[in-house]
């Protein structure tokens, strides 16, 4: 992996910080034209990640993210390597990509003509384009799932701590849309940050992320980003076709090669690892389980999983599983966990239309020595409706 030289780094990283200070975007271009020239996409990365390495938050990156990619857009190098595999991961990415550019083009389209004499017209298609870019919620998890665990394995945490606070900013000012739209009082100024939101997202992550994590992912780590991102699902590519005929093999053989034939013994009973693996499933909540050393462990694969799991999560620090927003208390309570202070923690949010109830348990041995965090997450919106009572012989439903 080619890196930025010492002195190079030092003026980039100069210029971004009296950036941060008040210098202008365009007096900060013209120093990096004139001392430093152009800049690979690695190299802005590893800028990025140094200032965090060297005590800068990651929220202070996250808060100018937008305006770095302005002052780097000029000096990037036009040379973004493209995977020969058509089922590459960051090639299905930027085929998603594509589909994202055609709904924001279609929505600002649509926000022109709200001003014109069709209103009612160009509302119901401003409505139907936020409605689908509401997806980019399942884009940006493949991402925070798949790619993020992996440039964290490659000691690149960066992206996931600066870029997942920039996607929770889109999926803030989606809901937002989303609820002017059904109040019947959009805001087209919101609407089109929104739009120049998500396209500014797509440039981060061809320009800056992609190329990046070409670099510092094996080919070994991206076929199994390829198995995570098929797991999560591609929310605007559909269709046959998606892997090419290697990856589908090795995803096969990974999956005969999973199948177990023993038993697992348990103090009260024993099950064969079919039998346990499709009891968890068959579970009407989420299950994570995260150890004493802060690595997740163990998922559940529910039909209806609420909150989005990848098998590339396994062996991640609990805390990179979060955005960051929310760190702070996660290490809070897995503190308490560890010190005895607190056994459990509850919280309840209402999240697309359903009220979510998320528990955190401290799992301790009969000694009391802690072993691990199991997070238990339950769609709660039917149960709350619940009147009277069933009886087991009731032969209703």
């Amino acid at each position: 992996m080619a890196s930025i030289d010492a002195k190079k780094k030092k003026i980039v990283a100069d210029i971004i910080r009296q950036l941060h200070q008040g210098l202008t975007v365009e007096k900060a271009k013209e120093r990096i034209l004139r001392e430093v020239g152009t800049l690979s996409s690695s190299e802005i990365t590893d800028i990025e990640q140094s200032l965090i390495d060297e005590g800068v938050s990651p929220d202070e990156i996250r808060r100018f993210c937008n305006v770095h990619a302005l002052l780097f857009e000029s000096a990037l190098e036009q040379t973004v390597a493209t995977p020969e595999s058509s089922g590459h991961p960051v090639n299905l990415l930027r085929r998603e990509n594509r589909e994202i550019e055609k709904i924001v083009a279609g929505l600002k389209l649509a926000l022109k003509e709200l001003e014109g004499p069709g209103r009612s017209h160009a509302l119901a298609a401003v409505k139907a384009h936020v409605d689908r870019l509401a997806d980019v919620d399942r884009h940006y998890a493949i991402k925070e799932n798949a790619i993020f665990p992996y440039l964290e394995k490659n000691g690149f945490p960066g992206p996931s701590k600066v870029m997942w606070g920039k996607h929770n900013e889109v999926r803030e000012m989606l809901k937002e849309a989303a609820a002017g739209l059904a109040a019947g009082s959009p805001d087209p100024a919101q609407l089109s940050a929104l739009a120049t939101e998500i396209e500014g997202m797509i440039f981060k992550e061809e320009n800056i992320l992609f190329p990046a994590a070409l670099e510092r992912i094996s080919v070994k780590e991206w076929v199994e980003i390829l198995r995570a991102c098929d797991e999560i699902g591609y929310p605007y590519i559909r269709g046959a076709g998606l892997h090419d005929s290697l990856q589908q093999a090795e995803k096969l053989e990974e999956q005969a090669a999973a199948i177990g034939t023993g038993e697992i013994t348990l103090p009260t009973g024993r099950f064969s690892l079919d039998e346990l693996t499709a009891a968890l499933n068959a579970l009407p909540i989420d299950i994570t389980f995260v150890d004493a050393e802060d690595r997740v462990k163990y998922f559940s694969q529910s039909k209806d999983r609420i909150f989005v799991r990848a098998k590339s999560v396994i062996g991640r620090d609990v805390e990179n599983c979060h955005p960051p927003q929310s760190v702070h208390k996660v290490k809070e309570i897995v503190e308490a966990f560890k010190n005895g202070s607190r056994d459990h923690a509850d919280f309840w949010i209402h999240l697309h239309g359903k009220l979510v109830y998320i528990r955190y348990f401290a799992v301790r041995d009969p000694d009391s020595r802690y072993l691990g965090t199991l997070e238990v997450t339950q769609d709660l919106t039917d149960i709350m409706k619940l009147e009277g009572e069933r009886r087991l012989l009731d032969d209703r439903g």
